[in-house]
C-alpha cells in the first residue's frame, strides 16, 4: 500500500492458490485456511475486483521440479485434477491465471497490472507462492501490499517470518492488515 488513502480503485487484489490442495487436509494442507478465505471474502465484497491464480502441476516435471515432487509424490496429479480447483466460498472468480510455479507473477499478471501499479496480495501459502510472487512484482516495478490476515502459511511461524521477510522491502512490498484497506 501506498499510502492511508489506498482503497480498491488503487490497488488489484491478486487471491494466490486458494485451491482444495490446500484447503483439504493432506500433504499441503494450510492450518489457517479458511480464516484467510473469510477475510478474501470480505475484501471482495468490499468492491475490490479479484485475479486468482492456481498452482497447476506441469506433468514433465523439469529439473529440479522432479526431485520436489519426489518429495510431495501424492501431489503428482494430472492438471485436470479437482484437487487444484479454486475452494472460495463467497468470492466470484471469472478466471484464473494458472501456472506450475510458485511465482505467480509473469507475463498474464504483467498485462493486467501496469508498471507502478498495486498489487494487493492475499492467499496461500504466504513462505511460498506469496512470497514469491510478492518478490517477481516487486523486482518488476509494481507496488505491492500484503494482507497479513488474508494469507495464511504452512504455520504461524512460517506465516510470520515471510511477513517479516517482506516488510523488509517497504516501500516496495507493504504488509497491512485487512482493516487498513477496508476502512470508508
Amino acid at each position: 500500500m501506498r499510502g492511508a488513502s489506498t482503497s480498491a480503485a488503487k490497488g488489484q487484489l491478486v487471491i494466490i492458490d486458494m485451491q482444495r490442495a490446500f484447503r483439504e487436509v493432506g500433504d499441503w494442507h494450510i492450518p489457517r485456511y479458511d480464516e484467510a478465505a473469510q477475510t478474501i471474502a470480505r475484501l471482495a465484497g468490499a468492491g475490490f475486483q479479484p485475479i486468482t491464480t492456481r498452482f497447476v502441476p506441469d506433468t514433465t516435471e523439469p529439473g529440479s521440479w522432479l526431485s520436489y515432487y519426489d518429495r510431495w509424490s501424492s501431489m503428482r496429479r494430472e492438471p485436470e485434477d479437482h484437487l487444484w480447483d479454486l475452494a472460495l466460498p463467497g468470492v466470484d472468480a471469472p478466471s484464473s491465471i494458472d501456472l506450475p510455479t510458485f511465482t505467480k507473477w509473469g507475463d498474464a499478471m504483467a498485462d493486467r497490472i501496469p508498471v507502478g501499479g498495486e498489487l494487493i496480495l492475499t492467499g496461500v501459502a504466504t513462505d511460498c507462492c506469496v512470497l514469491a510472487t510478492a518478490l517477481g512484482a516487486a523486482d518488476a516495478g509494481r507496488f505491492v501490499t500484503v494482507v497479513q490476515d488474508a494469507c495464511a502459511g504452512q504455520n504461524d511461524d512460517a506465516h510470520d517470518q515471510a511477513l517479516n521477510l517482506m516488510q523488509l522491502l517497504s516501500p516496495m512490498i507493504n504488509v497491512v492488515k485487512s482493516e487498513t484497506l477496508l476502512q470508508p
